[in-house]
């Protein structure tokens, strides 16, 4: 019997370190629980397109019944995606600055990660809704598709619907908050010249 005590300390630990692995993953930075092997490196998509995620609209405090795909949330046009969630209080930190942004004009597109809707329109009716749309990511299918480890994190997205910058913490440091802006700003391209003959 004294034997059987020793060992169920140990059978714990086990059963602990194989849950640990399935939820985040082998040392190689793949995935085991999507089994997709999607990489969580925190520039993973810097230079990708977005990936195309069809997720349903918040409509009042319910999702859809419209639904839209990630990628062409945009419209062509640059944005913000913003990951978060009502239940997030980092997110609840820098949505003073997500106001902010939509007074200065920038597009930020809301991704409610892991989040039932009722609560989502709460969340905005109480701290008002700085987003031109929010998605409904009850699942967290758009987690995984961006990669990310939680929320809040926040894509820049210039107009081709190329991520070109990512913020993995709340916004709260203008520096950062500038350097998503600029990043989604098109390049001056320089005008044609003419060429002598």
């Amino acid at each position: 019997m004294n034997r059987w005590l020793a060992v169920i300390p140990l059978l714990a630990l086990v059963a602990l370190v194989a849950f640990a692995a399935v939820r985040l993953g082998d040392f190689t930075g793949r995935s085991l629980a999507d089994g997709r092997g999607a990489e969580y490196r925190p520039d993973a998509l810097i230079g990708q397109p977005v990936p195309e995620t069809v997720l349903p609209m918040l409509t009042g405090a319910t999702a859809g019944p419209g639904v839209l795909d990630l990628k062409t949330a945009g419209v062509g046009k640059p944005m913000l995606i913003n990951v978060f969630a009502s239940w997030c209080a980092p997110c609840r930190i820098e949505h003073p600055q997500l106001m902010a942004l939509k007074a200065r004009g920038v597009a930020v597109v809301g991704v409610a990660w892991k989040d039932d809707p009722a609560d989502t329109r709460a969340f905005l009716d109480e701290l008002g809704d700085p987003y031109s749309m929010v998605l409904v990511d009850r699942e967290g299918r758009a987690g995984l598709d961006l990669g990310i480890t939680g929320a809040p994190e926040t894509f820049a997205v210039d107009a081709m619907g190329r991520v070109v910058a990512k913020a993995s913490a709340p916004l709260v440091n203008q520096a950062e908050i500038d350097r998503l802006v600029a990043a989604i700003q098109a390049p001056p391209r320089p005008l044609p010249t003419a060429t002598r003959r």
